[in-house]
């Protein structure tokens, strides 16, 4: 999905008139984000015969024909993207089921925004295989960007223009009659807690408010498929736990959602199933549960000494615990019983500054598979 678009500002109005002043960008920010196959002429009038019929998701009834429902959502065999001699995605293999929150998870230039560009149809893969609700991106295009949600990295509003109306405008570049596109809105900012704020400029509105109406503006084509690159960066706790019951209360709609992520918490409450990325290409697949009690033991050990003597500390506590990891600022002690190894610690007459004892986290699930953290 893409970070930015290229919509310009435009001089603030009072009426649903002024939507023609900004007719320009958004159609911009349309073909920016899905490429050209979505119409950029608004429908003449509520009852043109030319207008898209629309159906189940917000597709038009000639599309929902051209797969079945049992077909998977994303399907991706031997995918690779290149930028010259650099891999950004490298062989991956991945099917994404219907209905389930599918995630992501890496560090930065591991392969993963790159992905959910071909996912997107935004950029072509350079070999492989990819398959969207079964269709070929290179030859459907069009009817899969009509299917898909898209949340960039970065908010793409138009933040002169109201709630209501970046809800409005942009349903109706789906085809949408003026009267659907009103009834959409209405139900998306209640969805999105915004009913409040229908008439606020979206500058004013804060930073979880705005992510919040970013994924409503997403689904006003009532997609199938909804992705999201990294949803809640920048959001502070309390926003993230509102998104996150958002998000789930979509999949419990029957809307697939992919997502990409760094926060370890948010990947283990949101996702069903995930992919640990890393150089382009997949290290380990599962649910977190599996993933966790696969690749790492049942609880780890932290324990942080004076700043600089990590290094020298390895032989201290070498043979604690099944392994141990050196970071900057901490040493793990991967072990089954933190308290245990804790003990045995102090009997070796180690005084860490502090000790911590925790249950395994799908970071260090990283760490294990890859020798280094997902901030690097």
């Amino acid at each position: 999905a893409p970070d930015t678009a290229a919509a310009a500002t435009v001089p603030p109005s009072t009426t649903m008139d002024r939507a023609a002043e900004v007719t320009s960008a958004v159609r911009r920010f349309i073909v920016y984000s899905f490429g050209t196959g979505i119409s950029t002429r608004l429908p003449d009038s509520d009852t043109s015969e030319s207008a898209p019929r629309f159906g189940l998701h917000g597709r038009s009834t000639e599309q929902c024909s051209l797969v079945t429902t049992t077909t998977p959502p994303v399907l991706a065999e031997g995918l690779v993207r290149r930028f010259g001699d650099i891999a950004a995605v490298d062989g991956v293999d991945l099917a994404v089921r219907s209905g389930e929150i599918f995630g992501f998870l890496g560090p930065n230039g591991a392969g993963k925004s790159s992905t959910m560009r071909m996912i997107g149809c935004v950029s072509a893969p350079t070999s492989g295989t990819l398959r969207i609700f079964g269709l070929d991106p290179a030859t459907h295009g069009a009817q899969i960007r009509s299917r898909l949600g898209v949340v960039p990295q970065l908010d793409t509003l138009d933040v002169e223009l109201s709630v209501h109306e970046n809800l409005w405008l942009y349903g109706r570049y789906f085809g949408l009659s003026r009267a659907e596109c009103k009834r959409r809105a209405a139900d998306l900012l209640e969805f999105a807690q915004l009913g409040d704020r229908a008439d606020a400029v979206v500058d004013t509105l804060s930073g979880g408010m705005k992510r919040r109406l970013s994924i409503a503006r997403s689904l006003i084509n009532e997609p199938e498929l909804l992705l999201l690159d990294e949803p809640t960066t920048g959001l502070d706790p309390q926003a993230r736990h509102v998104l996150w019951d958002r998000l789930y209360r979509l999949k419990q709609q029957g809307v697939t959602l992919v997502l990409t992520t760094h926060y370890m918490d948010e990947a283990e409450q949101l996702c069903d199933r995930l992919v640990v990325m890393d150089k382009g290409r997949i290290v380990a697949e599962g649910s977190p549960r599996s993933l966790i009690e696969r690749h790492a033991t049942r609880e780890v050990l932290e324990l942080r000494f004076a700043a600089g003597t990590n290094d020298e500390r390895m032989h201290d506590v070498a043979g604690l615990g099944s392994r141990q990891e050196v970071l900057p600022d901490r040493i793990l002690v991967y072990a089954d019983d933190g308290e245990a190894a804790l003990a045995e610690a102090h009997h070796r007459g180690l005084t860490p500054e502090s000790a911590l004892v925790r249950r395994s986290s799908l970071e260090d699930v990283f760490l294990i598979l890859t020798g280094r953290s997902l901030v690097d």
